[in-house]
C-alpha cells in the first residue's frame, strides 16, 4: 500500500519562525492542520538577519537534494531593522542590502525547482511599551521601532510584487485586531497564540487563492492512506466503521 509523496513544507527564517511551535504558535498550528496531508520542517534561526542567512542558504537548501521542498515561507527582516551599534557590530542591515539579500534570496529559492512554492512573510509590528520593559542585563540595548518594521515590511512586499512572489503582509494583518499591542505578543516581539492564528489565517488565505497546481491548500490535498478499513472504529449500527482520517473535531478553531 503505497500513497504518493508527502509534500514538504519548510519554514525559514528567524527567531519568529524558530519559535513557531511554541506557546500555540503557528508552525505548531499548520502541522496540526496538514497532519497526515504534509510534512511541516523548521528551519529556524533565532536573532538571525538577511545576511546571514544568505551566506549558508546553499547549505540549508542544497540545490542537489533528492527532494526539494513543495513550499517554503520565508520570514526575515525584524532583526534587520534594528538599530545600528555603535561598535558596527548586531543585526542591523541597512534597507537597501536588506532588500537586495531578499532579491537573492528568493531568487535562489526559485531555482531550486519548478514546483518549489514561496510564501514571504513581512515584519509585523511590535509593541515597543512591552519590548522596552523587557530589557536584558546581558544585552546592549536594542533600538527597533514600529517605524522601521513599516519600512523592511513596505520593501519585502515591494520586492514580493517585484519578483511575483506571495507575500503576507503582517505589518497590517496584526493590526485588524484592536487590541493586538496587548494580545497578539509575548514579549512585544515573538508572537502569542492570538497573534498565531492571524499569521496561520493570513499564511491559509493565500494557500487558498493561489492558482497552483497542485494546490496545497490543506483541503486540497488528501490525507495520508485515507481509504476506509474494517480496523476503523465501529459505527453505531454495529455493522460498519466509520472513517476519521479527516476529522477536525479536536480543533478550537476551525481552519478554513
Amino acid at each position: 500500500m503505497v500513497g504518493p509523496r508527502r509534500p514538504l513544507f519548510v519554514l525559514f527564517g528567524s527567531s519568529i519562525v524558530q519559535y513557531s511551535f511554541a506557546n500555540g504558535g503557528w508552525g505548531a498550528a499548520l502541522a496540526d492542520i496538514y497532519a497526515r496531508k504534509a510534512d511541516i520542517l523548521v528551519r529556524g534561526y533565532s536573532a538571525w538577519n538577511s545576511r546571514r542567512a544568505l551566506q549558508v542558504i546553499d547549505q540549508i537548501f542544497p540545490k542537489d537534494a533528492i527532494e526539494q521542498p513543495s513550499l517554503i515561507i520565508v520570514y526575515f527582516g525584524g532583526n534587520d531593522s534594528v538599530g545600528p551599534h555603535t561598535s558596527g557590530l548586531g543585526p542591523h542591515v541597512p534597507l537597501s542590502e536588506y532588500i537586495d539579500n531578499m532579491r537573492k534570496i528568493a531568487t535562489y529559492l526559485k531555482e531550486l525547482s519548478e514546483s518549489t512554492r514561496l510564501i514571504f512573510l513581512s515584519c509585523p509590528p511590535i509593541n515597543e511599551d512591552m519590548l522596552n520593559n523587557d530589557s536584558s542585563s546581558i544585552l546592549s540595548p536594542i533600538v527597533r521601532t514600529n517605524e522601521a518594521s513599516r519600512h523592511y515590511s513596505e520593501a519585502c512586499i515591494e520586492v514580493c510584487k517585484d519578483m511575483d512572489l506571495k507575500v503576507v503582509d503582517l505589518w497590517s494583518a496584526i493590526q485588524t485586531r484592536p487590541d493586538w499591542r496587548t494580545s497578539c505578543f509575548t514579549d512585544g516581539i515573538h508572537f502569542s497564540a492570538e497573534g498565531s492564528v492571524i499569521v496561520v489565517e493570513e499564511i491559509l488565505k493565500v494557500l487558498k487563492e493561489a492558482e497552483w497546481e497542485p494546490s496545497l491548500h490543506w483541503k486540497s490535498i488528501p490525507a495520508e492512506f485515507g481509504e476506509s478499513s474494517p480496523y476503523d472504529v465501529v459505527a453505531s449500527d454495529n455493522k460498519s466503521t466509520v472513517n476519521v482520517s479527516e476529522f477536525t473535531f479536536h480543533r478550537e478553531k476551525q481552519w478554513d
